[in-house]
């Protein structure tokens, strides 16, 4: 019957041909995507993360965060020959017991750009980042995506004003205009709605509706240098978050901030590693109170704030600087605080791998104290890990961790304490009790 069915089909007009081209097609598409089509509900499974005041909750019980910094991954997942580097580091971060990852959404203008144009997007890449969403449900692994960059890289607020002047619109174009220019503000908009309401192609869950996002981030590093006052800042943080909501109601949603004490703060003279981060615009306690944001972010560059320091008093500076916003988000904001970058430069004055461990432990140790005092400190985020073969990516904070025995070993120790502390995630299983096992 079969060799009866192939001549009808060869009889048939000439449709046999075109059959097996598309059949060819399906099979081709499957070897490239087939694993995540059949496998990814196949992962364990991921609820919504929620807050409650200075917490966040996952299944009714708290939840206190252990992640990292991979931002390139959804650039390596365009090309087939670099993306299996997205499998192989969700697959390490979830066997270090690691929760969360914070990834980079967004690339305007570009190479690789997914927004190629204002409001048009290059759907090769939008499937990329539809895969880094797929592999991290299947691995167990959260993402806290961030929206558009305050930087260069990756395009940032830069070639959004770009655009803006190219096509006529333009208020200005100085880079702060990103904050007040009508146009280039629906152009984020616009941008915000394409990646909530993108529907997987992998998944079929539109972006909104997966708990696999563990939040949204609306910039990383937001400045406004030209505003110190912050008036600017503020405002579009108000006009954003609420746009935001408007569209996605079931995920939390953050600043990106630095951490930096404003103008009008009494911690800007006794927190703040100089007076010039009084002046960036931004304002740790301000624009964190917003009703929209869910949490507050802070980032830890001690070596980029005191190059001359001696190791001891960045360190000193960092348990200081931590314990501070852990405070403002028990007292001030009644939300949960997230050190959503830390790291040590290799390029430091005198730099050994130790530092770097001293480093990570100080944070850890802030961490893990806050969640036996169930404080607002809800969690800590590396920058950055890397898997081998990646030295062009490699800044002067990059690890591939596992290449570390002492790192390896300090960052699953942690994952380790914070499960005796808040109870193994069905996510880290797997993981978490062998790798728990071998620490006693």
């Amino acid at each position: 019957m079969v060799k009866e069915a192939i001549q009808r089909m060869v009889a048939g007009n000439g449709l046999f041909y075109p059959i097996i081209g598309f059949a060819s097609f399906l099979v081709l598409i499957y070897w490239s995507f087939g694993d995540l089509w059949v496998n990814y509900r196949n992962g364990p499974e991921l609820s919504f993360v929620q807050r409650n005041g200075t917490h966040f909750m996952v299944d009714g019980r708290v939840f206190y965060v252990n992640g990292w910094n991979s931002y390139w991954l959804m650039d390596h997942a365009v090309d087939h020959y670099t993306r299996p580097r997205v499998r192989e580091m969700l697959r390490a971060g979830a066997k270090m017991g690691l929760t969360v990852c914070r990834t980079w959404a967004f690339n305007d203008g570009a190479y690789n750009a997914l927004q190629i144009s204002p409001g048009r997007y290059d759907e090769r890449v939008f499937r990329a980042l539809d895969h880094v969403i797929a592999e991290a449900r299947k691995h167990g692994i959260r993402l806290l995506l961030s929206l558009v960059n305050n930087l260069l890289p990756y395009g940032g607020k830069t070639q959004y004003v770009k655009w803006a002047w190219e096509e006529g619109v333009g208020l200005s174009s100085s880079n702060d205009s990103f904050f007040y220019d009508p146009s280039i503000r629906n152009y984020f908009k616009n941008h915000v709605k394409a990646l909530l309401t993108r529907r997987n192609t992998i998944t079929g869950i539109q972006y909104r509706d997966d708990p696999t996002i563990f939040a949204w981030e609306l910039i990383n590093e937001p400045r406004c240098i030209s505003d110190p006052s912050g008036n600017t800042l503020q405002d579009w943080i108000e006009e954003m978050s609420v746009f935001v909501k408007s569209i996605d109601k079931k995920h939390l949603l953050t600043t990106g901030l630095e951490g930096f004490y404003g103008p009008k703060s009494p911690k800007r003279l006794t927190v703040n590693p100089g007076e010039w981060a009084a002046n960036l615009g931004s304002d740790f306690i301000r624009n964190s109170k917003i009703s929209t944001i869910d949490f507050a972010t802070v980032h830890i560059y001690p070596d980029q704030w005191f190059p001359e320091q001696e190791l001891e008093e960045k360190l000193k500076y960092v348990s200081k600087w931590m314990v501070s916003h852990i405070e403002d988000g028990d007292k001030e904001l009644r939300k949960p605080i997230m050190f959503t970058e830390f790291g040590l430069s290799n390029l430091s004055k005198g730099f050994q791998p130790s530092q770097r461990e001293r480093f990570y432990k100080i944070a850890y140790d802030v961490i893990y104290e806050s969640a036996q005092k169930n404080d607002s400190g809800a969690g800590s985020f590396v920058w950055q890990f890397l898997v081998g073969g990646m030295e062009e990516y490699n800044d002067d904070y990059g690890i591939v961790p596992w290449e570390s025995p002492s790192m390896y070993r300090l960052i699953t120790q942690h994952s380790c304490r914070l499960a005796v502390s808040q109870g193994v995630l069905p996510s880290q299983k797997e993981h978490l009790k062998e790798l728990c096992l071998q620490r006693r």
